[in-house]
């Protein structure tokens, strides 16, 4: 199933226990999937136009008055072009509002690189208060969304709007700010967000047959980062890989490196994207392009755990 999708079918199960709950979007209900929300709620659900900055003004606004917003457009839109609004409307002034970003970093695709959110989360992670959360599969989101809801305070989800493969099985229980530890291991830690752990589990038997023994955990909430289990898993490990769908300046990597360099200083490095703009193209080739691959996963451990052995 789509993820926008288990998104749009949530939804409509909280809109209907709790009438707070109204949808805004910026000319993308047929984007985002919520065109038939709006048909079942009319007065609940918003299109503003393509006017993102006023959207989340106005979401602000309804929140103040008690109403629980939820607010979707693309990635770089919420965060780039409405960011003093973000910043200033909802965070600064302690809202309940969630910010959907839809379809961030490389998996905007053809839309090209005015439409990729490669530094979304470096300019939200800044927000004072601010709850970042990043979905891997369907299982996962289904479960986020209520504990999103419930959360006090503001929060921002990247979104990756098509279907994507199954990495948790059935079971699996969520906790919002608490990291998954996917596959236990003891030679590198592999800290992953979004589609980027998809990446990671199918670089597992490449690890593998490499004789690296990797542990992968999901950081699905990039703030408040799980402290715990990052220095937990490094100290295990004693070196680090992280791979995210974002600049590798001021996403995951800056986060996880921060971590590390106040309470286990080991060698880090980053997948993601290498302070470049993004360019049309497919995921296989956007994931070539920007060294984003099981490949590329396995080249940086390799080079992380050398520098271990380098290091002692």
């Amino acid at each position: 199933m789509e993820m926008r999708q288990v998104y749009v079918d949530t939804i409509r199960e909280m809109m209907a226990e709790d009438a707070r709950i109204v949808l805004l979007n910026a000319d993308l209900g047929k984007a985002g999937g919520t065109l038939g929300l709006a048909k079942l709620y009319p007065d609940r659900v918003f299109d503003v136009g393509v006017a993102e900055a006023n959207m989340l003004s106005i979401a602000a606004g309804m929140a103040s008055y008690g109403l629980r917003p939820w607010v979707a457009t693309f990635a770089p839109f919420a965060t780039r072009r409405a960011c003093d609004q973000f910043a200033l409307s909802i965070c600064y002034a302690r809202q309940n509002v969630k910010v959907i970003g839809m379809d961030p970093g490389i998996a905007a695709e053809l839309n090209g690189g005015t439409h990729m959110g490669l530094e979304d989360v470096a300019a939200t992670r800044s927000y004072k208060g601010l709850t970042i959360f990043e979905p891997v599969d369907a299982r996962q989101l289904k479960q986020a969304l209520p504990q999103l809801h419930a959360h006090q305070g503001p929060a921002y989800i990247r979104l990756f709007r098509k279907a994507i493969a199954e990495v948790f099985p059935e079971g699996y229980r969520f906790e919002l700010g608490r990291a998954d530890v996917v596959k236990e291991g003891r030679d590198v830690s592999l800290f992953a967000s979004g589609l980027m752990v998809q990446e990671c589990v199918e670089a597992l038997p490449l690890l593998e047959a490499a004789g690296i023994s990797a542990e992968l955990v999901n950081i699905h909430t990039i703030k408040p980062i799980d402290r715990e289990a990052i220095l937990r898993s490094a100290r295990k490990t004693g070196c680090v890989v992280t791979a995210e769908n974002h600049s590798v300046i001021g996403g995951l990597y800056s986060a996880v490196a921060e971590t590390l360099a106040s309470g286990c200083p080991v060698p880090a490095l980053p997948i993601g994207i290498n302070d470049m703009f993004g360019e049309v193209g497919f995921l296989p080739y956007l994931k070539k392009r920007f060294h984003m691959t099981k490949e590329d996963i396995l080249a940086a451990c390799r080079e992380s755990i050398r520098k271990k052995e380098e290091f002692k």
